[in-house]
């Protein structure tokens, strides 16, 4: 439970690389976070699995086809929000575009770290950063 009494809403955020470069995007102005960066994904519908979800909310986002799912790799919560943003590998079939955002990019984990992103996104740049340093 949050602390509002709410049970958390699990959102995944999909990590998909290529070589060293990771794919965000730039959520639209008039949604939370608006014109911040972000790892793409959505929300778990009830009864939904993990792996539907980000299924589902890549298809609708950027136009692929999610063909593998990794384990968790990083949880944080959404500061002022029930949500709880669960990071996840996930590989893709198709070239992605954008559907809802308003722009996508590649980049490695110190280029994105200079982007306006999304603050749990930035945590899990953040940690991405550290642990490659380790």
């Amino acid at each position: 439970m949050t602390s509002g009494g709410q049970s958390p809403i699990r959102v995944i955020a999909a990590v998909i690389s290529r070589g060293d470069e990771y794919l965000v995007c730039q959520r639209p102005l008039e949604k939370r976070h608006g014109g911040l960066w972000e790892f793409p994904g959505g929300k778990c519908e009830n009864g939904e699995s993990d792996g539907d979800a980000v299924g589902r909310e890549l298809h609708e986002e950027l136009g692929v086809e999610v063909v593998g799912i990794g384990k968790e790799e990083f949880v944080s919560r959404d500061d002022g929000s029930t949500f709880l943003i669960i990071f996840t590998r996930v590989q893709i079939a198709g070239e992605p575009v954008c559907r809802e955002h308003n722009a996508l990019e590649w980049g490695r984990p110190i280029d994105l770290a200079r982007l306006p992103l999304a603050p749990s996104d930035r945590r899990f740049v953040e940690f991405l950063l550290a642990r490659d340093s380790a």
